[in-house]
């Protein structure tokens, strides 16, 4: 027993050596030094993400590698090396994630592409104007809050149709609370054995559940008609093996995720500018008249309506804490980056480079930063990364666009806001 326990012993101080001093390139890129075999940089990383990039890049220059729970992650915070890594072919987006889904992808794409938005349009709007329906006349009520209820019910019908999904009140308030825990510890929870984050695993457990049955349920009523059908049901059709609760429940996530956050900021720097508040809301009334009528808005309306898509895309430039994510297939050329690494880009210290976006940090929503953008063929400015770069790009970005521009309407033309709290400081979580 003595023997195995010194055995044992030697093995765990073997492996604590081996994290701590294992040789290294000396042209590899500097490392994030930590104590903590396998969890490595995690807990600080976790604990404020961005701020910890940003001291590790003063300290440590533009191109720097983190451990964080058994994983190498070497990040790029140069806009012009991030544009080049992008580019590349040696930098793969399919082999950074789970599975290989670029058929479904693909798939993605082609349904939620700017010439398909038309197909969701009518949805759209009819959800919206029910939910918003709900909220009342008057009151006084959290801003993300407010968008949330609204945005919640409406892709859940849109995405995967109008009979499926929560059916009664109670049911949706269990699923939003699940989700919500879900979403909380997703960066985690996507990383670390589950039995560290028990919260976070029961809930992505119920969450399968109930996907799986609506799988089921879909799959029982599936239209003959492909122009009939819903995003979802074209995915079912594509999708082959095991896993399709999974890949919906990540799908779900993708669009929840950043239609809340988006539309929320991009509400509450439209109503904390007092100028730029009514600008837009003169815009608005120009196209659809006196505020407080009935209205619809489709994909064509939105045309008319620029200076709201202005302020959602500078919105995501200012609040986009994610990170791109592309494994290093081979040596990198003009890199010094093992092959094997996970590469990843901050979008929201891109989006603070001045020789891109001059005064970064200050919220302009007029043609002062957004000139150079074509908006009506659906190009951005170099240096944004909202949705991604590359040709890994987010799929249904022009859909997200959409669907808050959409709400952004609605909403500023029912209701008139005042602000009773001032907009709170950005959120810096991963949100990977």
């Amino acid at each position: 027993m003595d023997i195995d326990v010194t055995v044992l012993l030697c093995l765990v101080l073997g492996l604590i050596m081996y994290f701590l001093f294992q040789p290294r390139n000396p042209n590899s890129p500097p490392c994030v030094s930590s104590w903590i075999p396998w969890f490595g940089a995690a807990f600080q990383f976790g604990k404020a993400p961005l701020e910890f990039l940003e001291q590790a890049r003063i300290k440590h220059g533009p191109v720097f590698t983190v451990y964080i729970l058994g994983n190498r992650l070497t990040f790029v915070a140069e806009t012009e090396d991030a544009l080049e890594l992008l580019r590349t072919k040696e930098a793969d987006f399919d082999e950074a994630v789970m599975q290989n889904l670029f058929l479904i992808f693909k798939l993605i794409v082609r349904q939620l592409s700017p010439s398909n938005l038309h197909q969701f349009s009518e949805t759209l709007w009819d959800e919206f104007h029910e939910h918003v329906d709900h909220l009342g006349k008057e009151g006084t009520e959290d801003l993300n809050e407010l968008v949330r209820q609204v945005m919640f019910p409406t892709i859940m019908k849109t995405l995967f149709g109008k009979s499926f999904g929560p059916t009664n009140k109670s049911r949706t308030e269990e699923f939003e609370r699940h989700f919500q825990n879900f979403d909380d510890e997703f960066e985690f929870g996507s990383q670390m054995p589950e039995f560290f984050l028990r919260k976070w695993s029961k809930s992505k457990t119920w969450l399968l559940t109930e996907f799986e049955r609506i799988v089921t349920d879909i799959k029982k009523h599936k239209p003959s008609e492909s122009d009939s059908k819903t995003l979802v049901q074209h995915v079912l059709d594509n999708f082959h093996g095991n896993g399709v609760a999974n890949f919906l429940l990540l799908l779900f996530w993708a669009s929840q995720v950043n239609a809340v956050s988006g539309a929320f900021w991009t509400l509450a720097f439209i109503l904390s500018h007092p100028s730029i508040y009514k600008n837009i809301m003169e815009e608005i009334v120009s196209v659809y008249g006196k505020a407080g009528n009935k209205i619809e808005v489709f994909e064509d309306d939105l045309r008319k309506l620029p200076s709201i898509k202005q302020c959602i895309l500078e919105a995501l430039r200012l609040t986009s804490p994610g990170v791109i994510m592309r494994k290093a297939m081979k040596p990198i050329k003009n890199f010094v980056i093992p092959p094997g690494d996970l590469l990843l880009v901050s979008p929201y210290w891109m989006h603070r480079n001045p020789k891109y976006f001059p005064e970064p940090e200050i919220f302009k929503w007029s043609h002062d930063r957004w000139k150079e953008a074509n908006l009506e063929k659906n190009a951005f400015l170099d240096g944004y990364f909202a949705f991604g770069g590359g040709k890994n790009r987010c799929p249904g970005r022009w859909f997200s666009i959409m669907e808050t521009h959409m709400l952004v309407v609605i909403l500023l033309y029912k209701y008139q806001f005042t602000l009773l709290d001032p907009v709170p400081k950005q959120v810096t979580s991963a949100g990977i």
